[in-house]
């Protein structure tokens, strides 16, 4: 028993490495390999010769779940009608660019013939264009003006708003003149209102463009004080004008609130049309207000001052060829008759 119960020395077993049958299979080359030789399967014969396992015989491949789209995948860029789109719209972005290049192009060009008209010396004026009359008409333009042209890009928009307010005013007071003639229809007794009405179009038209809006647009243009002041003492006046003609003294000619209110006893749809130009007086002289009070703003930004005004005034009025003439006869005058009282 001590045999099996006792471990042996190591010099008693022989090597197992040493076996016939590992040697002869390791020395022979026509037999499986170890992993593919089972030696359960025949104890009597030696080991079967090694087969190539074939292609189709290897295991096929457990199927895994399709992974998530990387960045370096392609991607959908949308269908071709999509390409299509975006194709037409950036064309028709790319000739909105090039129209707008084009118009800058030529407004450049404008600018440029007008430099070198100015660049021709004191004797080449600049041709009237204001206001725009037909070619045929006998009488032609009395001013020039060119916005984009004479007035720096800060300022053009205020300029511009100044422009189309005075076309507002002119259009109020000519539906003014509507209103009253829409009263005199009804009350023939409302002739000097109506009459009044067509004077108050005529007269204040043409002056308020050249007493209030071509100071402001030659201030802006030259920086001039002198203009801007001219522009605040009329302009204010012209505001004052603007609250009486929407409170509508009777007699007046204005269809202001009082006039209109009046005119509903007369009259429903006379009075409608009447109220209706108060309310544009009302609209008229709540924006001369606004203007009146950014322009000022904006004026005291410029470095404007009364002793600039005072300046500018005497320099126009020493340069002006008609004042010095007056001037030099009156002293003339002036120096003859002491001349002669002294003899």
């Amino acid at each position: 028993m001590s045999k099996y119960t006792s471990f042996p020395e190591p010099s008693d077993d022989a090597n197992p490495f040493q076996d016939p049958a590992v040697t002869q299979h390791s020395s022979n080359t026509e037999y499986a390999t170890l992993d593919l030789y089972n030696p359960f399967d025949n104890k009597t014969g030696p080991p079967p010769p090694y087969e190539a396992t074939s292609p189709s015989a290897q295991p096929v491949p457990a199927q895994t779940p399709p992974s998530r789209t990387t960045p370096t995948e392609p991607r959908n860029y949308g269908s071709y009608n999509s390409q299509q789109t975006a194709v037409k719209a950036t064309t028709a972005e790319l000739l909105r660019k090039q129209e707008e290049l084009e118009r800058k192009a030529k407004d450049l060009e404008r600018r440029e013939r007008e430099l070198d008209s100015h660049a021709l010396g004191p004797g080449a004026t600049r041709q009237n264009n204001w206001p725009p009359l037909p070619s045929f008409c006998p009488v032609g333009p009395c001013f020039y003006q060119d916005i984009n042209l004479d007035i720096s890009q800060n300022f053009q928009r205020t300029v511009t708003i100044m422009y189309y307010y005075w076309m507002f005013t002119a259009c109020t007071l000519f539906f003014n003149l509507i209103s009253c003639l829409a009263m005199f229809c009804v009350d023939p007794a409302n002739g000097v209102g109506l009459g009044l009405s067509i004077l108050w179009v005529l007269l204040s038209t043409p002056c308020s463009f050249v007493c209030w809006y071509r100071p402001v647009y030659k201030a802006f243009r030259t920086d001039s004080s002198f203009n801007f002041f001219a522009f605040f003492f009329v302009f204010f006046v012209q505001v004052v004008i603007y609250v009486i003609m929407t409170i509508g003294i009777p007699g007046w000619g204005f269809s202001g609130w009082i006039v209109s209110l009046a005119a509903l006893k007369t009259s429903v749809p006379v009075g409608v049309i009447m109220m209706l130009s108060a309310v544009l007086f009302t609209a008229q002289t709540a924006m001369g207000v606004v203007m009146l009070k950014k322009i000022h703003s904006m004026y005291r930004q410029t470095g404007a001052s009364f002793q600039k005004a005072q300046a500018e005034f005497a320099t126009g009025v020493m340069s002006n060829q008609t004042v010095r003439q007056a001037a030099a006869s009156a002293t003339t005058g002036v120096a003859q008759g002491a001349f002669s009282g002294g003899r």
